[in-house]
């Protein structure tokens, strides 16, 4: 395959230098001796929403920002080689991956981060009718994607290993719900466009008093094979959660490449008694070549089946020539009728035109939409396989641009995945998840509030 030395230090840089981006390890326990980070099995006690002290978690100062990717055209040579060994509509699942391609954060967190705006989650049970709830939901859905997959920049998360997990909180200002509240869901488009409080007002609630509301996140990697995450949020006090479960799949394409989400989430409002099934988009990198940059892709739908409302949300891909990137559109009807309630068009990580059907419109810019910070626990009070302790030296060593480091740390928590999965194949112990359990085709939290009230 590599017939001469160009192709030897290809093959060396590739195999013997790169994450095997979705072969992650469980590790349990990490130490460090000089500039040797080793792992090691330990015993440990899993977290859950129940058990974590929200006074222990601060407000996240790390940046979603990812830098350019001018390092590929010094590494051009290396891309190409890689290529020619895939092939059209290949699975990804087992191919390595240059390290520089990598973001800073987990899979686990980017779900995490889908929740930028939970003033706007929270808004959605306190719409008066059926349908003001489920214009509410498109709306929150629409807007989750910029900051979860912030700025145009391809990169790839970490994919999570085995029993990985992430936790956060978000503190919500009472007044910033409120507000949504107050704002006629079908406000004139000659109003101004339309924005939540300013960012000072998440800070205004410092903590966790009486003044905010609070939204839990947790998020496990239930399923090495297939590559399977569960996540789960809710707020206790607007008797409201949605629990979700994604089995991600990649394919080569060509010059890109396409991820899909298989699996669906449901948003339970409880004090209404509605279930909202939910799917998400395909993600695309595109031009891997050249500038790589990302769109999302596909039509997925969101229903009710208790007041059979419905929407169907469409992320068009950019044509070959011409054409928008990252339009969307939408349109929200009543089942039973037929009527359409409700039309979106614009771009998910731009402006958004909302059109009801009593011809009244309003335009949500997503870019003037100011964000709550996650709150999160400092990496030495986090469990031993929490996503940010668990990369904590692959993260050091990326934004330190040591690659050799970042690898060799990676290399480390691989051999000790292979470890584990040949122990409990020896004994033919199943893996058991910690915070979701198996139910039917899907995985759902242990505990949801739906199963408590």
């Amino acid at each position: 395959m590599f017939a001469n030395s160009t192709s030897e230090k290809v093959r060396k840089f590739v195999f013997g230098r790169l994450f095997l981006c979705w072969k992650m390890l469980f590790s349990k326990k990490s130490y460090t001796s000089g500039k040797s980070v080793y792992y090691s099995f330990g015993k440990w006690q899993p977290s859950s929403l129940e058990s974590l002290d929200p006074s222990d978690e601060t407000t996240d100062t790390e940046d979603n920002d990812e830098e350019d990717l001018g390092v590929i055209d010094e590494q051009r040579s290396i891309i190409r080689h890689l290529l020619s060994q895939l092939k059209l509509g290949m699975d990804l699942t087992k191919v390595a991956l240059p390290t520089f391609i990598l973001e800073k954060r987990s899979l686990l967190e980017m779900y995490a981060n889908f929740m930028a705006h939970p003033d706007m989650f929270l808004s959605i049970t306190t719409g008066t009718t059926s349908e003001e709830r489920i214009i509410r939901f498109v709306e929150y859905y629409l807007t989750a994607f910029h900051e979860g997959r912030k700025g145009a920049v391809a990169k790839k998360p970490y994919n999570p290993i085995l029993g990985e997990t992430f936790h956060c909180t978000w503190c919500v200002p009472r007044e910033c719900v409120r507000s949504l509240r107050a704002t006629n869901s079908m406000a004139p488009k000659s109003a101004a466009a339309f924005t939540s409080p300013t960012s000072n007002s998440s800070e205004s609630c410092s903590g966790f008093k009486s003044d905010c509301y609070q939204v839990r996140f947790v998020a496990e990697q239930v399923s090495h094979h297939p590559p399977v995450s569960g996540f789960y949020y809710e707020c206790k006090e607007k008797r409201m959660c949605v629990n979700t479960h994604v089995w991600t799949k990649s394919k080569f394409l060509g010059m890109s490449v396409g991820v899909s989400m298989v699996g669906e989430g449901v948003l339970h409002l409880l004090e209404h008694n509605e279930d909202y099934v939910f799917t998400l988009p395909c993600a695309y990198a595109r031009s891997i070549l050249a500038v790589p940059w990302v769109e999302l892709g596909g039509k997925v739908t969101i229903s009710c089946a208790k007041t059979g409302y419905s929407a169907t949300v469409t992320f068009h891909t950019k044509p070959f020539y011409g054409g928008k990137v990252h339009r969307v559109t939408a349109e929200v009807k009543h089942n039973q009728t037929g009527n359409i309630v409700c039309k979106v068009q614009g771009e998910w990580n731009g402006v958004l035109e909302f059109t009801y059907s009593n011809g009244e419109s309003k335009v949500i810019d997503t870019s003037k939409l100011p964000v709550i910070k996650k709150k999160i626990r400092p990496i030495e009070k986090q469990e031993q396989n929490e996503s940010r302790r668990l990369w904590q030296h692959v993260t050091a060593s990326l934004r330190a641009g040591r690659m050799d480091d970042a690898a060799e740390h990676k290399h480390r928590l691989e051999d000790r995945q292979r470890i584990e999965s040949k122990q409990r194949s020896a004994t033919k112990t199943p893996w058991k998840p910690k915070h979701f359990i198996k139910e039917g085709d899907g995985w759902v939290y242990h505990n949801p509030l739906w199963k408590v009230h």
